[in-house]
């Protein structure tokens, strides 16, 4: 699951990087189009093993929670642990990636969201550096909500490709609780 935001005047902000990813996935997998899935996510469906669903949820950042939910209560996500949310992390600069199998929230309220929604933080998150703002005290939710500048995105993209191995990674090992963590 890539968080991200719906509107337009969002889509090319740094809190949209796991939007992206998730699009590039969903080229790589050669996926059919993107389609909303109930009322709460885009979804694509690749022809791939293991089975696998990208979902990009349609109830903004802070609500990513109630897209969780829903899968859940479709039966589509068994648990926590068969979930990896792709998510923008200013605490890595650009390019860097992250993946854990749980922990801290680390103050993102995606995440904050959807660990209330499964009752858990033992879910699996891959984070995307989006760096953070040079001047001390500046707005975090402004710079988030912001575009990056053209040598950032390029800088970001480049670390796509050490995210598109993690998942590999997690898709060929499984859900294993004991997976070290992935820098």
């Amino acid at each position: 699951m890539g968080l991200g935001n719906p509107e337009r005047r969002y889509l090319d902000t740094r809190h949209n990087a796991a939007w992206w990813f998730a699009d590039r996935l969903s080229r790589r997998w050669g996926c059919p189009p993107f389609r909303v899935s109930g009322s709460t996510a885009f979804t694509a469906r690749p022809d791939c093993a293991p089975p696998v669903e990208i979902h990009k949820p349609l109830t903004y950042m802070n609500r990513s929670g109630e897209a969780v939910h829903a899968l859940t209560r479709s039966g589509r996500l068994r648990g926590p642990r068969d979930l990896l949310v792709v998510v923008d992390d200013i605490a890595l600069p650009p390019g860097r990636v992250r993946l854990r199998p749980g922990g801290s929230a680390g103050g993102h309220n995606g995440l904050i969201s959807i660990a209330g929604a499964l009752q858990s933080d033992r879910y699996w998150r891959l984070r995307l550096g989006v760096g953070r703002p040079a001047r001390r005290g500046a707005d975090l939710a402004a710079w988030v909500l912001a575009p990056m500048e053209p040598a950032e995105e390029e800088t970001l993209l480049g670390g796509f490709d050490r995210a598109e191995q993690f998942v590999d990674e997690w898709l060929s090992r499984g859900n294993i609780e004991t997976d070290p963590r992935r820098d």
